[in-house]
């Protein structure tokens, strides 16, 4: 359902994305890990369209991005880190007009807005209008405009920022149960405990190149000196042991 190939990022001199190949099938629920600057937020951003790769191929369900962007884009739902709503609708406004880009309209997205706000606590909001909502609401309904048009792929960066636990709760629960039913989610995020007991497979990032990808046992399997743990497979492939190198100066 997402194919990455070759795929290229550059700003100058500067290489974000370096070349990098993936594949995500499809009833996947896909982590994609990295420290800050790794380039999971540039990968995610080609993949739903918003940014130009400098090379590489992108195919979101068997479409090519560039060939056919409409097409492409029509398969996807896209949650970004930073919801951008527009202040001036309501929420159940906001929904429909989601819908509508996508083409959908009529009893069906009706009932699928109602159930969403429904599910996310804002049932009692959905005709206020979106300036007067909390960061976490704005976030929960950004969420549900993701799935009101039941997108094949959904790509989201950073999911639970800004939610509170029962909601962050609910949204794990939904993406199992979405890709249970054959739809694709691919998800960045530094919670690494939440990657490691949801998703089926991982991919983690650095440098702008995959140093590692697959299920939890076979980047076990790849790590070295016995690291069990996604943590530490994590700091090991990333080199983030910046704590203890500091620590090892201070104490020489």
């Amino acid at each position: 359902m997402i194919e990455l190939i070759g795929l290229t990022k550059r700003y100058g001199d500067f290489t974000a994305v370096d070349a990098i190949d993936l594949q995500v099938g499809r009833g996947e629920l896909f982590g994609f890990l990295g420290p800050n600057g790794a380039g999971k937020t540039t990968t995610l951003r080609m993949i739903a369209g918003i940014l130009k790769p400098t090379a590489g191929t992108i195919r979101i369900a068997g479409i090519d991005l560039a060939a056919d962007p409409v097409a492409a884009k029509a398969a996807l739902g896209f949650i970004p880190d930073r919801p951008f709503i527009y202040e001036k609708l309501t929420g159940r406004e906001f929904l429909r007009f989601v819908a509508g880009l996508y083409q959908q309209e009529g009893a069906e997205v009706e009932h699928r807005a109602r159930e969403l706000l429904a599910l996310f606590d804002l049932e009692e909001w959905q005709d206020e209008l979106v300036e007067s909502y909390s960061h976490g609401m704005r976030q929960k309904l950004i969420i549900s405009s993701a799935f009101v048009h039941r997108p094949a792929v959904i790509v989201v960066d950073e999911p639970m920022v800004g939610l509170d636990p029962k909601a962050a709760r609910i949204l794990k629960d939904l993406f199992r149960e979405y890709t249970h039913r054959g739809h694709t989610i691919i998800f960045s995020t530094h919670t690494l405990e939440v990657a490691e007991s949801l998703c089926d497979r991982l991919a983690i990032i650095a440098g702008g190149k995959i140093r590692a990808a697959g299920t939890m046992q076979e980047l076990r399997d790849g790590a070295q000196h016995g690291a069990d743990g996604l943590e530490q497979i994590f700091l090991r492939l990333t080199g983030e042991n910046a704590a203890r190198d500091l620590m090892d100066v201070l104490d020489a």
